[in-house]
């Protein structure tokens, strides 16, 4: 989906600055946001730098400035579940990008490393797909106690920002939501978002040329958080460590991944994540490990640019330890 408009009649109109408070959550979508807001207003986010997004506690003043909020603009409960409760009991009205129509989605599938020490009745009846249902579901997994081999992915991976097709899709939805709650700058959020695509669109075209040489040349992560980035760019990802945010990988899922790495193999570490477990299995398994991944952009400087950076940083990492 793309949100056109004439660039030559939007830059007739002058954006008048919008009484409208937008907050985001993470820094991926605040940075898109703040793409197509240029010239009219900034958005809030909520996460400061540094934080970890799926373990995110909200604060009272950022709770405070949610009520505020006139839009507010988040990947969705499978990405941000701490926030689903707080936006249930407001008035803001709110746009779920993973739930964009036309969304390139990737679902996680289950890991065949951990079948042993998974009960294949845990996730009986647990759809992440059903929208309805999912405001209503359990987050508390996330306070298991650590080791506890229950608390796997499913459903739909929430990392989409990661294919860049996903990006322009996003883009749209932002702009066309903005303009039905603030009309006046209808023509300069069109126009932004326009411009934004451009940029995307040549982003991407450079980073396939860059990571064209690594393709073929397998590699490990620390968790499955890049499906979308792989598939996009025809990467070949023989694993991660971890099965999910919030659990530690059993025995027999490191003797296996061991097994997959390769001579040719790089193991990256993520910067929420201690690195000492990818160090150790890079050294046990003899290939090179790579600099600390970061899918979220949680260690970069917030803004228009972020999204860009992180893209190029994600590359040119994959790029250094795999050429």
């Amino acid at each position: 989906m793309r949100y056109t408009i004439s660039l030559a009649l939007a830059s007739l109109c002058t954006p008048a600055f919008a009484d409208v408070k937008v907050v985001t959550d993470i820094s991926p979508v605040h940075s898109l946001v703040a793409q197509v807001m240029e010239g009219v207003g900034t958005p809030d986010e909520l996460l400061p730098m540094g934080a970890d997004p799926h373990h995110f506690q909200l604060r009272p003043s950022q709770a405070r400035n949610l009520q505020d909020a006139d839009l507010v603009i988040w990947a969705g409960p499978e990405m941000s579940p701490w926030l689903s409760s707080t936006l249930s009991s407001l008035s803001a009205d709110d746009l779920q990008l993973l739930h964009v129509e036309g969304l390139h989605a990737h679902q996680y599938a289950a890991d065949a490393h951990d079948d042993e020490d998974e009960d294949e009745d845990d996730h009986a009846g647990h759809d992440h797909d059903d929208h309805a249902d999912h405001d209503h579901h359990d987050h508390d997994d996330h306070d298991e106690e650590e080791g506890e081999e229950h608390h796997h992915h499913d459903g739909l991976d929430p990392h989409a920002w990661l294919n860049p097709d996903n990006a322009i899709l996003w883009l749209g939805a932002i702009a066309e939501k903005l303009s039905a709650i603030d009309p006046d700058n209808a023509a300069t959020y069109a126009a932004n978002a326009e411009r934004a695509e451009a940029g995307i669109e040549e982003l991407d075209a450079k980073l396939k040329a860059e990571l064209a040489p690594i393709q073929g040349k397998s590699f490990v992560v620390f968790h499955d958080a890049y499906t979308y980035f792989t598939e996009h760019y025809g990467l070949s990802l023989a694993g991660s460590i971890s099965p999910g945010d919030a659990s530690s990988p059993s025995a027999a899922r490191l003797a296996a991944i061991r097994n997959e790495a390769g001579p040719s193999t790089c193991i990256f570490p993520e910067v929420q994540h201690d690195p000492k477990l990818s160090a150790q299995m890079a050294e046990d398994a003899d290939v090179k490990l790579g600099d600390a991944l970061d899918p979220e952009g949680s260690q970069l400087e917030p803004g228009p640019q972020l999204y860009a950076t992180l893209m190029e940083t994600l590359s040119s990492s994959l790029v250094a330890c795999l050429k």
